[in-house]
């Protein structure tokens, strides 16, 4: 928002009023609606004027010719970072998430119940990554073919454990074939978390089929039942209350429902979007687009990092709508992480 002009505080008051008004009922406002609310003595003629003058800027904008306005993507960056007013909380709130986190028996738990407690207090949808120190990441994999349709994979995760298995093919495969395999996931996975490399490389695969030999697809099966095998599916983060998304009309719709709940259920997405939140320390703000993901364009992602002894090793967050109380929801955010890291420091 740097290189739009500046506003005059007349005109930043009446869009702050007008953002504030729209988050409350979702509805465009209009000029006498904000003549009203503004408590300032103008016609709603002068009204109307600033009004063109903020939707030329690209501040504002009107659904219809006859409607009031409603804040763009640009008006609400524009509301969060230069005219937003943070709501401190209550202690009682700090207390009882404290004391929730508090009884929580095993590091699962508490991740449950920081997702849970962040859905409950904004009634949208609260989400927590799994600490990275925990979750198991791809360094390096070499298959050895057996006899009887059997392959023996080794593979090095976090830097230096490693972990043999024999696994069942439906055909047999030549050492060849498994060495293509093996380069393959060596050049492309490195460094990446293992749930997300089964959820993301073998739906590219998938999407591929028509480009890539037979012989590719039967080694990217292999492949899958090699990283399958020997273990239930870690989940990438933990997700609660997204149900309450239905209750926002801007989100209700089935196109917009479905595009949602898929990129809950493949995660990769998020997962990519929570990992840049890693490198940025305090509370971080994605407003629609700003995502870079197509199904959140009509959401806001409101995260903040959470640490162990002082190494960061996850995200949390809340995602609804553009029009959500952000002057509520980042001071929520920002102590549930808070809390959640010291509760983490204490089972550790």
């Amino acid at each position: 928002m740097s290189n739009l002009p500046e506003l005059s505080d007349r005109a930043q008051h009446l869009f702050k009023v007008l953002v504030e008004r729209y988050i409350d009922d979702g509805q465009p406002v209009g000029s006498r609606v904000l003549a009203r609310d503004a408590g300032l003595n103008l016609s709603p003629a002068t009204i109307r004027n600033v009004m063109a003058d903020l939707e030329e800027l690209g501040l504002v904008t009107a659904p219809h010719t006859s409607a009031g306005r409603m804040p763009t993507v640009s008006g609400y960056r524009f509301f969060v970072d230069s005219l937003l007013t943070v709501r401190p909380l209550q202690q009682e709130v700090i207390a009882q998430f404290q004391g929730d986190l508090e009884t929580q028996d095993t590091p699962e738990d508490l991740l449950e119940a920081a997702s849970r407690l962040l859905s409950d207090a904004t009634h949208m949808a609260g989400l927590v990554t799994v600490p990275r120190c925990d979750a198991p990441t791809f360094r390096h994999i070499e298959f050895v073919p057996l006899s009887d349709h059997r392959v023996l994979v080794i593979l090095v995760t976090n830097d230096r454990e490693v972990h043999n298995k024999i696994i069942h093919t439906a055909r047999p495969f030549s050492a060849a074939q498994l060495t293509v395999a093996a380069n393959y996931l060596n050049a492309t996975c490195a460094g990446k978390d293992l749930s997300g490399i089964r959820d993301g490389l073998f739906r590219d695969l998938e999407e591929s089929r028509d480009r890539i030999g037979q012989e590719m697809i039967d080694a990217a099966e292999m492949v899958k039942l090699a990283l399958n095998q020997g273990g239930r599916k870690r989940k990438p983060f933990v997700l609660a209350g997204e149900i309450n998304l239905m209750e926002f009309s801007e989100l209700a719709s089935m196109e917009r429902l479905r595009g949602l709940f898929e990129i809950f259920q493949q995660k990769e997405d998020i997962v990519h979007l929570l990992d840049r939140c890693l490198e940025t320390p305090g509370v971080q703000i994605f407003i629609g687009e700003e995502s870079g993901c197509r199904s959140l364009e009509p959401c806001s992602l409101v995260t903040s990092r959470y640490s162990i002894d002082g190494r960061v090793v996850g995200v949390l967050g809340v995602i609804g709508p553009t029009r959500m109380e952000y002057e509520r929801v980042i001071p929520l955010v920002d102590i549930t992480a808070r809390l959640l890291g010291l509760a983490l420091c204490r089972r550790s």
